[in-house]
């Protein structure tokens, strides 16, 4: 069956559901979702997904499925290996939580339609946006960077030797921080995972910076 991502190359949610794909090996096409030229409130794309935002993942005749770590759990069920998550239920749940942490509470604060809410609505500048995001971006950084110290003999990635949801998560986040060209120096086990998923194709190859229409030095 034939697979296509809606997703747009600077998107953080759109970059974890590439990586999840190439770690399956499941080959895809990638349609175009231009979030600065507001696309995403297409008539076209609103029956794609009604909420207007990506990424979102359609196979064969079904209804597109959207939300990343929704897209993530239907691929990790129907193409099991490799796992993206550990057997132990503690480990699984630890996974999560680290994966939560970006997804579910620091992104959905960062996206563009937030950060155009703050200006057109509350005339915040460039300078107290940015800060905006710094804020949310190393709240999450330095929760993850607490938990993955305490368990630093965990392995080489999160949760052991082998990626898992959580380091798909957490290079989301850090590259993202890196696009903003924020300073991530005080996150040494985070930043560290990161550069090692990175070595891997299935992470290197859907970076934002990698794909199609990415500019040579993008501003956020």
């Amino acid at each position: 069956m034939a697979t296509t991502l809606f997703g747009f190359w600077r998107s953080l949610a759109t970059f974890r559901v590439r990586i999840a794909l190439n770690l399956k090996g499941i080959a895809f096409d990638e349609v175009a979702i231009d979030l600065l030229k507001g696309e995403q409130l297409s008539e076209s794309y609103r029956t794609v997904n009604p909420q207007m935002v990506v990424p979102a993942l359609v196979v064969g005749d079904s209804p597109a499925l959207t939300q990343s770590l929704a897209i993530i759990d239907y691929l990790d069920e129907t193409h099991p290996q490799p796992p993206l998550l550990p057997v132990a239920p503690r480990d699984r749940a630890y996974v999560r939580m680290l994966a939560q942490i970006v997804a579910c509470d620091a992104h959905p604060l960062i996206v563009p339609r937030v950060r155009n809410y703050l200006t057109d609505e509350f005339k915040l500048d460039e300078p107290a946006r940015l800060k905006w995001i710094r804020h949310w971006s190393s709240k999450a950084l330095e929760a993850i960077e607490t938990q993955l110290a305490a368990r630093a003999s965990a392995g080489k990635f999160c949760q052991g030797n082998a990626p898992t949801l959580a380091d798909i998560c957490l290079v989301s986040h850090v590259e993202g921080a890196r696009l903003f060209k924020f300073d991530i120096t005080a996150y040494p086990i985070a930043v560290g995972i990161v550069d090692e998923c990175l070595k891997i194709d299935a992470f290197a190859l859907a970076h934002p910076l990698r794909q199609p229409g990415a500019p040579p030095n993008p501003a956020h």
